[in-house]
């Protein structure tokens, strides 16, 4: 229940404070004075057994005595007396709580069944919403709430702050009244015991009053929905995150390649990007993104302009943005023509805009208005240095009067102490982010170009690739089973490469040999010259312990080489069990990329896929790439093209290039293989030889948890985003025989769903929109083809005319975030009307909503839409036409 009752927390009608108390400093005494001086417009009760008065506000004895239940309460008692307070609440019909008790499991043994024993008295109230306990509190400025033991409140702004650390939200309160920067509200979220950071982040998805998150976290739990609900919010606004404690030890020891490079906090960052945020790596960093996202959260940002009256500045402002990547805004003609008629002939002329030392306010203001004209550029810095001639403060007036009527980001740089504070002071009245040095802004801005980049690569279009899985899943699925049942933690090299082969993940050839002569036996049939490896469960990095031999051509050399190689193995691991070696083709490719590829269990994203710069020196390079399954043809792409070995892929300085396309192929079928198999705890191929012609798995090594969990219920529980649905594809049939494809919409179907819209005419358009269009765009198919499967789904139906793929029509789903309810929209094509089309997607919309447990389903249509009416009535939906005047609102309770 993400979201249920979080409004009684935030905006409540009425509050009561148990612990209330006269005694300064307690902490009953700061939240009761909070309420009254920072002008909480509701009621406020007081619960404590030890007063009948407190400040004029009568005192109850206890919860059940109040009037009536209040929307909140704020719990302010000793650790022990907080479940018996939590059942009384629940009780008398209290929905939301805010614990600000410490001594929970934060304080050991005792405090985990204290807290245990409180999280069995409020799971009696299932609709009992609490934040904490052992947290500050919350504070929102808009609802004049100020319902934590902080000294002060923030002014009214656009940022909403939550933390794990309640020191930090103290730190950065006082740090927000210096600098005049308004929050929409802060959170200190405690332990979590209820509301967690994934339902907070969809309660202010819907919250009017916020346009940006600044999160400080220090561990995630429920992955799912925190990445479910990050996605969702930073398609349209951002999340700037600080992670605490990145240099955790991961597991102790890694069995696999793959476990050694996959860190901890490596997994952190890769999923912080697919979710669209923006991660700071020091606390000023978050500071300096709450200001720029308080003034301005654009996410249309890239290349920078810089205005300066002291060309040193600028430099320094110039190498900052160049050495993190940056780009400098190049100025069109028209705008360098219009600053030479403005400003003596020894400016710059060019970017950065020296305006000279000597710049009155009027002149450095009419270089800021038409700077920022320039469509070249999408923000600007302006940075002073006080001289003997400066005015500081008339042209921060000056630059504020400029730059009202701009929507672009701007920033600003006043250098120096006392002689600029005025100016400083004036920016932040006026909104305008502020900063001490040239690099702190830079910083500061290239967040934002951060957030756009971040945010452009959630709807980056992939490319359409025929990756098909002619495969019986069922019964790879009992062959899996029957190697579980074995007990081996770690797979032997051939069955390993027999699972990549299901997948159609090409291997080398490989043979068990036990003996020398099964060695020579082997080698004949693949034929000289050829590769032995010591074959042995326990021994993952063969070349460790001599148990590789390269390039045998004869006999002769296959004889010695098994000898060597198992008596190496036995000597640096006499603990293994060597079992012999295993015999391949020796595969020579001078053209050829050796590449590791792999996964890992995460204990908190659950599987991560990894891609990199392989063979012996995997570790040692440490060049690789994570990315959270499932893969699409774009995310694939993006990890190689990440990787520092890239040119050598693409072909450096003339160079051969690998088959690119053939290498994203595996990697997408490695992200279906960890998909279908929760039991694969570490998985690594390496290495994987990459050629222009072909991609080849010569090694392998899968190894297993035999305890992992599976829930029937949730599918694919062991992914931190949910996979492609394809449960829920099914033929059809219309009413004039025509076949047809109902399945969920996926990315790939981009340039598709535009077609299709090009087909319908303006009132089919208009019937399912409710507005009228010229064309479509990118970012609207963005809106309806990248779907989170976990909380929206759009049902295709797709048919063939010609040997060529159309869609002919899609009914979408979005469902809240307590997948109680959900929205239902439909669009048919204009030539397939009237074929029963309607009824199927709306028949299998209403059966998918069922499988997801929602309750109801609602829907708006013209009240012309006759054919869509006729469709809902037949399945009892309630229609409602009196409350709007051009449309006619439906629902249905299933």
């Amino acid at each position: 229940m993400p979201i249920r009752n979080l409004k009684k927390i935030f905006q409540p009608e009425s509050v009561a404070v148990i612990g209330a108390s006269n005694r300064i400093s307690s902490v009953g005494r700061t939240v009761l004075r909070n309420l009254i001086d920072d002008g909480f417009a509701g009621e406020i009760y007081l619960v404590n057994p030890k007063h009948k008065m407190i400040d004029e506000i009568p005192c109850f004895a206890k919860v059940a005595d109040l009037p009536k239940p209040p929307d909140l309460a704020i719990i302010c008692t000793p650790a022990a007396t907080v479940p018996d307070l939590a059942r009384q609440c629940g009780e008398v019909g209290v929905k939301g709580l805010v614990i600000l008790s410490a001594g929970f499991r934060e304080t050991g043994r005792d405090g985990e069944m204290l807290e245990a024993e409180l999280a069995a008295q409020a799971k009696q109230f299932p609709g009992m919403r609490i934040i904490g306990p052992n947290c500050l509190g919350i504070l929102a400025p808009h609802a004049s709430l100020n319902a934590s033991f902080a000294t002060d409140m923030p002014a009214k702004g656009s940022v909403a702050f939550l933390s794990q650390s309640g020191a930090l939200c103290s730190s950065v309160l006082d740090w927000a009244l210096q600098e005049k920067i308004g929050f929409s509200c802060f959170v200190s979220v405690g332990n979590m015991l209820d509301v967690g950071i994934a339902d907070l982040i969809d309660y202010l998805a819907m919250d009017q009053w916020t346009e940006s998150i600044i999160l400080y976290v220090e561990s995630i739990t429920e992955a799912r929905q925190f990445m479910s609900a990050a996605r969702a919010f930073t398609k349209s606004k951002p999340i700037i995150v600080y992670k605490a404690g990145r240099f955790a030890e991961s597991a102790k020891a890694a069995a696999s390649h793959t476990g050694a490079l996959a860190g901890v906090d490596a997994v952190y960052q890769a999923a912080f990007t697919r979710a669209g945020m923006v991660r700071v790596f020091e606390i000023d960093h978050l500071f300096d993104c709450a200001e720029l996202l308080a003034r301005h959260a654009s996410p249309k940002v890239s290349r920078l302009a810089i205005v300066t009256n002291a060309g040193g500045p600028g430099v320094i402002a110039t190498d900052a943005l160049l050495e993190r990547h940056g780009s400098l805004a190049n100025l069109s003609d028209t705008t360098l023509a219009q600053l030479d008629k403005q400003l003596p002939n020894a400016w710059s002329h060019g970017n950065p805009v020296d305006v000279l030392g000597d710049a009155t306010p009027a002149r450095i203001g009419k270089a800021v208005k038409v700077v920022l004209s320039d469509k070249q550029a999408d923000g600007l810095l302006v940075i002073l240095s006080p001289q003997a001639m400066t005015d500081p403060t008339g042209v921060a007036q000056a630059v504020i009067e400029a730059t009202q009527q701009s929507t672009k980001p701007v920033l600003t740089v006043w250098m120096g102490g006392q002689k600029v504070r005025k100016g400083i002071e004036l920016f932040n009245h006026a909104g305008i982010p502020t900063y001490s040095s040239p690099e702190q802004a830079v910083r500061a801005f290239l967040y934002l170009v951060a957030y756009a980049r971040n945010r452009q690569l959630l709807t980056e279009t992939p490319r359409e690739m025929p990756v098909e899985f002619p495969l019986n899943r069922a019964k790879l699925r009992a062959v899996f089973d029957t190697i579980l049942s074995e007990g081996q933690d770690i797979l032997t090299e051939n069955t390993s490469k027999a699972l990549l082969e299901a997948y159609e993940i090409p291997v080398a050839q490989t043979y068990v040999a036990r003996n020398a002569d099964d060695a020579v036996e082997y080698a004949m049939r693949v034929g000289y010259p050829v590769v032995l490896k010591v074959f042995s469960p326990q021994i993952t990095h063969k070349t460790d312990v001599g148990g590789v031999e390269l390039n045998l051509a004869g006999e002769q050399d296959v004889r010695a080489a098994f000898e060597h190689v198992v008596a190496n193995a036995k000597r640096h691991r006499p603990d293994a069990d060597v079992q012999g070696v295993t015999v391949q083709r020796m595969v020579s490719a001078p053209n050829g990329r050796e590449l590791i590829v792999g996964a890992k269990r995460d204990p908190v994203f659950g599987v991560v896929l990894l891609v990199g710069a392989g063979g012996v020196t995997a570790e040692l390079y440490q060049d690789t790439a994570l990315e959270l399954p499932p893969l699409n043809e774009r995310l694939a792409r993006r990890m190689l093209e990440s990787l520092r070995s890239w040119p050598l892929l693409s072909g450096y300085r003339g160079g051969a290039a690998v088959n690119v396309d053939r290498l994203i192929e595996v990697l997408i079928r490695l992200s279906y293989l960890v998909a279908d198999y929760p039991e694969i705890k570490e998985l690594d191929v390496n290495p994987l030889l990459v050629t222009p012609d072909a991609v080849t798995a010569l090694d392998a090594r899968i190894v297993l948890d035999h305890e992992a969990i599976l829930h029937p219920a949730r599918p694919y529980s062991h992914l931190a985003i949910r996979p492609y649905p394809e449960e829920f594809i099914r033929q059809a049939k219309l009413k004039d025989g025509t076949t047809i494809l109902l399945r969920p919409i996926k990315p790939e179907d981009e340039p598709l769903w535009h077609a299709l819209l090009a087909s319908c005419s303006p009132e089919s358009i208009r019937f399912r929109f409710r507005y009228m269009f010229k064309k479509t765009t990118h970012e609207m198919a963005a809106r309806f083809c990248f779907n989170d499967y976990d909380r929206e789904m759009a049902i295709v139906a797709e048919t063939e005319i010609d040997d060529k793929r159309h869609l002919i029509g899609v009914g979408r789903l979005v469902a809240d975030a307590d997948h109680s309810k959900a929205e239902y929209a439909i669009l048919i094509g204009d030539d397939w009307q009237g074929l029963g089309l309607g009824s199927l997607l709306t028949d299998y919309c209403l059966e998918v909503c069922q499988r997801w447990g929602v309750t109801e389903v609602t829907a708006e249509t013209d009240p012309t839409n006759h054919r869509m009416l006729d469709i809902f009535r037949k399945r009892s939906f309630t229609l409602d036409a009196t409350s709007c005047p051009d449309s006619v609102l439906v629902a249905k309770h299933l």
